[in-house]
């Protein structure tokens, strides 16, 4: 089985090294194929996205290692395209499509920054419900292919980022149960790959991947199709624990 491994971040957004180091090391770790995929651009919040004025460069940068590389490495130019980004995709070999924001009140909430800010939001937006945030969360995911036209779906249950051993909510609540199964069952249907996402895991928010194992069971007794990616920030994180998880793809 080849080696590959298309979710990684790299300086144009939030990642920790160069396109050029990246793909240095995934030549020395012997993968066969990567894919470069920065966070789309998403003019709310600045701190994470490729910059507006990089995306060209952004493009023709990973074109040129491409060509540079290809007697050792192919090479992807993707892109992680937000849910609520509108910058247009026709230039990329692949999309992945996540939910980052929840949209509430006029308000993007981060769903991945803060344990804090989920309950902030909660109480700000929801009366302290966490269940009405989680449903609109899961409402906005089921979306998220007619919204991106992605290939990969990215980490649908993000919103559990933070809810290791159920900080934040129960997830065997029913309410929590009702709504990742609607999302699954309407996504289901575009035959697109779910990933199996270690990023969590490497940089320490949790012990498993993205989707939780339930999640994971569901979407596979529906017929879903997976993709290993390891959301990497950093080149050392490539192919993160995706030997331990093969099994499920």
């Amino acid at each position: 089985m080849k080696k590959v491994d298309l979710h990684i971040h790299s300086t144009y957004s939030d990642g920790k090294n160069t396109p050029q180091e990246i793909v240095a090391n995934a030549v020395k770790m012997g993968i066969d194929i990567i894919g470069f995929s920065d966070h789309s651009y998403t003019p709310f919040d600045l701190s994470y996205c490729i910059s507006k004025e990089d995306i060209t460069k952004y493009k023709a940068e990973i074109i040129s290692l491409k060509n540079e590389y290809k007697d050792k490495i192919d090479i992807l130019l993707g892109i992680e395209q937000d849910y609520y980004s509108t910058e247009e995709t026709n230039d990329y070999e692949y999309i992945i499509g996540s939910v980052h924001y929840i949209k509430k009140d006029g308000d993007y909430i981060p769903i991945d920054e803060s344990a804090k800010i989920l309950i902030d939001a909660a109480n700000k937006h929801f009366d302290g419900d966490i269940y009405s945030l989680i449903e609109l969360y899961f409402e906005t995911v089921c979306d998220v292919v007619c919204k991106t036209n992605c290939d990969i779906i990215g980490h649908i249950d993000l919103i559990s980022k933070f809810n290791e051993n159920n900080a934040l909510f129960d997830e065997k609540d029913e309410r929590y149960i009702t709504a990742y199964k609607n999302a699954c069952d309407k996504l289901i249907s575009f035959n697109k790959l779910f990933e199996i996402n270690t990023g969590a895991i490497s940089r320490g928010y949790r012990t498993s991947p993205y989707p939780s194992s339930n999640i994971y069971e569901y979407l596979k007794s529906k017929g879903a199709r997976f993709i290993l990616s390891s959301d990497s920030h950093s080149k050392d994180n490539l192919c993160y624990k995706f030997n331990e998880y093969s099994n499920l793809i």
